[in-house]
């Protein structure tokens, strides 16, 4: 098995930046009031995390949608179907409540682990990319905790 490269690893811990901090600022009213009074409303507790959780999953459809490039025939046509439930899913189940929304989010990027999961058995993933999208996962779902408990 190969390393996880230092720059994806890097990035995509960076990534979870906006999870955490939505996390942290439910959990510390006084740094969501500093947060609110700095960013903005938008960008604190769940506002900040359904919607950027949201975008991350349409995001991870592209990444999907690139590794079905390299499949060929049938292989590439499902690639291409199964690339594009994350964004659909994000689209459709991220209304109503923040608890519905966090819980639909929660499923979506367990989802999504499937999903890469089955690019990476067909080889059309990086070695790393299970290790990578495993913890990046768990970390997603623990920064949803606060909304969801």
């Amino acid at each position: 098995m190969q390393a996880i490269p230092r720059s994806a690893l890097w990035l995509g811990l960076a990534g979870l930046i906006p999870f955490f901090w939505g996390a942290l600022t439910l959990l510390r009213p006084e740094l969501g009031l500093w947060g609110a009074a700095t960013f903005g409303p938008r960008f604190i507790g769940p506002y900040v995390q359904l919607f950027y959780g949201a975008v991350i999953l349409s995001f991870m459809s592209g990444v999907l949608w690139g590794f079905a490039t390299k499949a060929r025939g049938r292989a590439a046509t499902a690639g291409y179907i199964l690339s594009v439930i994350p964004a659909l899913w994000a689209f459709f189940m991220t209304g109503g409540g923040p608890t519905g929304a966090a819980v639909n989010l929660i499923a979506g990027f367990l989802g999504l682990l499937l999903l890469d999961w089955h690019f990476w058995q067909m080889g059309l993933a990086p070695k790393w990319w299970m290790h990578l999208r495993g913890l990046l996962t768990a970390l997603v779902v623990l920064s949803f905790l606060p909304l969801v408990l």
